[in-house]
């Protein structure tokens, strides 16, 4: 047997074996991506016409923002389309297009979230140097590495994983091209392979959470140390927003990707990829916008601005 059969299409199962919820989670699934593009393309649109939120802070939830716009549509129509329908297939460029730009996506927010806590870490522990630390200049070189970084991993990961000869197993059991899924479906001994992406996880998964922490730990000593219990709520609401998408999207990533791609519950594996790929990104713009003051007066002087127009 040969990959032959696998090299024009895969078959994405995902819930084939629940009909019933099939149709359930398409009306969820929908509502939910049309809520996850609206409410990113909101904080984008906010961050870049409000004067008052081009600041660093801003620049790095506008990158977030796109971010999981693009993290969102990799997949998300896909799974749609699969739901709504008895067609389950994907072609085989189509997979590896939605392989790459998942494990580059995934890669890039991993780095940017740890950006992000840096430069709160400047902000409340060197808020006299902030402008001068977090220039520009170093904003775009931090969001470049974030997206290189995302980038190296895509192109060092994508070509191993779908290059494994299958035998011609095409049925993926996922709904979507995810690695540990198609590292399933192969027929020689993945141990070599699973042993690159526990090294590459620990990489970009670990080492910016670790980042993250040192961070959080010098912050929480510098808020513990103002007097001013006024000043550590301020402190704190303006951490705990970033805080809050860090736990949720590190908490799934870390379990779906800190172990072999074998041992993992497909069942499981399925929910968690669906919770990270649609409810965080759509939790984002939420959390950030009910913890953020600057953001909801940004959000009325926009509207405020509009009402004026319209009347004039």
């Amino acid at each position: 047997m040969t990959n032959q059969s696998c090299q024009e299409q895969f078959i994405l199962l995902g819930f084939s074996d629940k009909p019933k919820l099939e149709h359930i989670l398409f009306v969820f699934v929908l509502i939910f991506y049309l809520v996850t593009l609206v409410g990113n393309i909101v904080i984008i649109l906010i961050s870049r016409l409000d004067p008052c939120l081009h600041t660093p802070m801003y620049f790095f939830l506008t990158n977030l923002s796109f971010l999981d716009l693009c993290f969102t549509t990799s997949s998300i129509p896909q799974l749609l389309f699969n739901l709504g329908g008895l067609d389950k297939t994907i072609s085989h460029m189509g997979c590896a297009i939605q392989l790459f730009m998942f494990l580059g996506l995934g890669g890039t927010e991993c780095v940017l979230l740890a950006v992000m806590a840096y430069d709160r870490f400047t902000a409340i522990c060197k808020p006299l140097h902030y402008s001068v630390i977090m220039h520009p200049q170093l904003c775009w070189q931090l969001v470049s590495v974030a997206w290189g970084v995302g980038l190296l991993n895509s192109l060092v990961m994508s070509p191993v994983t779908m290059k494994l000869p299958r035998c011609g197993r095409c049925k993926v059991k996922h709904f979507l091209c995810e690695m540990p899924a198609l590292i399933k479906i192969a027929c020689v001994d993945t141990v070599a392979v699973e042993s690159t992406v526990f090294v590459l996880s620990v990489i970009i998964v670990l080492v910016p959470l670790s980042l993250i922490l040192i961070s959080y730990s010098r912050i929480a000593l510098a808020v513990l140390r103002i007097k001013s219990a006024a000043g550590r709520r301020k402190a704190f609401n303006t951490c705990g927003s970033h805080l809050t998408v860090v736990s949720l999207f590190y908490g799934n990533i870390i379990y779906m990707y800190m172990q072999p791609g074998k041992n993992s519950s497909q069942d499981q594996g399925k929910f968690l990829t669906l919770f990270y790929n649609l409810v965080t990104p759509m939790l984002n713009p939420v959390i950030y916008t009910l913890r953020n003051k600057d953001v909801k007066g940004a959000l009325k002087r926009l509207v405020r601005r509009k009402q004026v127009l319209g009347f004039s």
